[in-house]
């Protein structure tokens, strides 16, 4: 795999000897490095970073177990009493359910017994069978769906390798989650600006999700978001917000139902926030990212989403054979994630909003040759939607007055 070089900031400029690292709580725990999938707009296998082609196809029973006595590891060195897994891919149930259950398994008969280990898989829901339903609720893990919204024309980005639409399948596996709310983690959505966001959102609830959580596409300052133009990072002149107005819409639709019936992760945090909670995503607010990734062949690496920025930004040099997890919590990438608001460009210092926003997604915040102290791409848009929020919690604060 051809990699670029890792970018100034944070790898050559932080010091990474005088942090205080956190230890990581989230494991992601790749099952399956293809998708079934092809879907037009995917970071992982459409984007820059084609290392996924030199991994195993599948993880072994081998890098498994000894994933799960690294996870043990560092629950004894740190001593925590809780740890989540959430099992990924590619497609993590590409080949059923059994790899899933084997891995879940696997971490909870390593860890202390005194260590509570929540499961979760997150799939595309078009190998979500009755059956493996059964299994996977069987054995405590619950499901999250990965979707574009609750109708055919909605999903019309994620067909399979022979063109064929995914959301005949999905639809299916919904509505066996529905009707077992005890395994249904809820839904990830990536916004489309091309849908209409109340048309969208209500589409989702008819699902019936317990959550669902909205996300940014992943873009950066190189590769700028779908109706965005390109320039320089930082505040130079007024920029629309058609993000942050898809969301304030879907925001008022949310804030002013009736009745709660389903949590969305991004409105709750940035409420939260604005009321002085800490926050809990790395979409938004300061706390220190406790989240790694294992790779099939092993390999320790960053979230995900920092492959949309250049190939080889989520790779940390380690692995399970070779390295405890507490080497990848020296590592520069994961330290600048854990600074809180000294990792943040001066812009967002200074900005009313930085400590809500937090400087937005890390990825987001990405500019070819310099790296990621910088805004987020979406700046405006997220200034856009914090101050709307913060507006409707004054008025419902005034109206309780």
């Amino acid at each position: 795999m051809t990699t670029h070089p890792h970018p100034p900031w944070p790898h050559d400029l932080l010091d990474t000897a005088a942090h205080r690292p956190v230890p990581f709580r989230q494991f992601v725990l790749k099952v399956h490095g293809r998708c079934n999938l092809d879907c037009t707009y995917c970071y992982l296998y459409q984007g820059p970073d084609h290392g996924w082609r030199d991994r195993p196809a599948r993880t072994s029973e081998r890098t498994m177990r000894r994933a799960a006595d690294r996870i043990a590891e560092h629950v004894r060195t740190h001593g925590l009493d809780a740890v989540r897994i959430e099992l990924h891919g590619g497609e993590p149930l590409l080949t059923g359910p059994e790899p899933v259950l084997a891995y879940t398994r696997a971490v909870r008969e390593a860890v202390p017994a005194g260590c509570r280990v929540t499961a979760t898989v997150q799939t595309n829901g078009t190998r979500l069978t009755a059956a493996a339903l059964d299994r996977l609720a069987g054995a405590g893990l619950r499901v999250g769906l990965s979707l574009d919204g609750g109708r055919a024309a909605h999903n019309a980005r994620r067909i399979d390798h022979a063109g064929r639409p995914a959301w005949p399948a999905a639809r299916a596996a919904a509505e066996r989650l529905a009707a077992r709310p005890e395994a249904y983690a809820g839904i990830l959505c990536t916004i489309d600006l091309a849908t209409d966001p109340l048309d969208l959102y209500h589409s989702l609830l008819e699902l019936r999700p317990p959550g669902v959580d909205f996300l940014l596409p992943h873009a950066n300052w190189g590769r700028p978001p779908t109706g965005l133009e390109p320039q320089p990072p930082g505040r130079h002149r007024p920029r629309p917000t058609p993000y942050g107005d898809w969301l304030a819409a879907v925001f008022d639709s949310w804030w002013d139902a009736a009745r709660l019936t389903t949590r969305v992760r991004l409105f709750q945090e940035i409420a939260g926030l604005l009321l002085g909670a800490p926050s809990r995503a790395e979409a938004v607010g300061l706390s220190p990212m406790a989240a790694v990734v294992v790779e099939t062949d092993g390999g320790i690496e960053q979230v995900d989403s920092l492959r949309s920025a250049y190939a080889g930004a989520s790779e940390t040099g380690l692995d399970v054979f070779r390295n405890p997890f507490d080497h990848a919590l020296r590592h520069p990438g994961v330290a600048a994630r854990q600074l809180g608001e000294r990792a943040l460009a001066e812009e967002c210092v200074r900005c009313p909003v930085g400590k809500v926003c937090g400087g937005g997604n890390y990825v987001h915040r990405y500019a070819p040759g310099t790296g990621f102290r910088h805004p987020s791409v979406y700046c405006a848009d997220l200034e856009r939607l914090v101050r709307h929020i913060a507006h409707r919690l004054e008025r419902t604060a005034r109206w309780l007055r």
